[in-house]
């Protein structure tokens, strides 16, 4: 299962990396299908506070990934009319999750894989992605079909619990969400975050996977 972060020139370091510690707890827990990329269209990108990272991948191999999640930064309106690099980007929701956090969802609209369906995103990405025909949801998350997006640089708990709730199953979900949680407000935290992004969701073990491939939830509280 490999699942590709989408990172430029500017990027938001909290998108990128809260979901890329997040996502990789899986294979932490044992799981060696499981790898988890920093997608981007030059060898290095520096984020918007000056943090250099090395890509793992590149556009082209995001574009085979099982999941897909498109970060934000201070250049995303670059990125949007860049045709060199819009044009690599060839996602399918049919085949892959998608997730995009507050200007990635002004991507995401611009890859024409919103359609008429509502988004979320940051305050100060909403009237672009308004003025790319979307409407805005005053909410953190949402989700339909295999594409979510989310709004504030901390919605991405709830873009990795998403991932991870319909890759490995909820089980999955609750004991990464449990093991990043304040000390203190773990219960409480975990029931929170599920109910953002799971439909319907109740406080019950053993809820299956549902993402495009099926696999058994592996979760260990000790490991580390």
């Amino acid at each position: 299962m490999h699942i590709a972060i989408l990172t430029f020139d500017g990027f938001n370091e909290l998108d990128s990396l809260i979901a890329y510690g997040m996502l990789s707890r899986i294979a932490r827990l044992g799981d060696t299908d499981w790898r988890v990329s920093i997608a981007s269209p030059t060898p290095r990108v520096t984020s918007m506070n000056g943090l250099t990272l090395e890509a793992q991948i590149d556009l082209a191999a995001a574009n085979e990934a099982d999941a897909v999640v498109i970060g934000s930064g201070m250049k995303t309106r670059e990125v949007a009319a860049d045709a060199a690099i819009m044009g690599q980007l060839q996602l399918d929701p049919d085949r892959q999750l998608i997730a995009a956090q507050c200007s990635g969802t002004f991507l995401l609209a611009k890859l024409g894989l919103l359609g008429q369906v509502p988004a979320c995103t940051d305050s100060t990405s909403k009237p672009w992605v308004q003025a790319a025909g979307v409407q805005i949801l005053n909410q953190a998350f949402v989700a339909q079909g295999n594409v979510a997006t989310a709004g504030g640089c901390l919605s991405a708990q709830y873009i990795s619990a998403w991932l991870i709730s319909r890759l490995k199953g909820l089980d999955a979900a609750r004991e990464v969400l449990h093991y990043f949680a304040p000390v203190g407000e773990k219960e409480v935290y975990v029931e929170r975050a599920l109910a953002h992004v799971v439909p319907g969701h109740v406080a019950a073990r053993g809820d299956k996977a549902s993402g495009p491939t099926r696999t058994t939830a592996s979760a260990s509280e000790s490991a580390r």
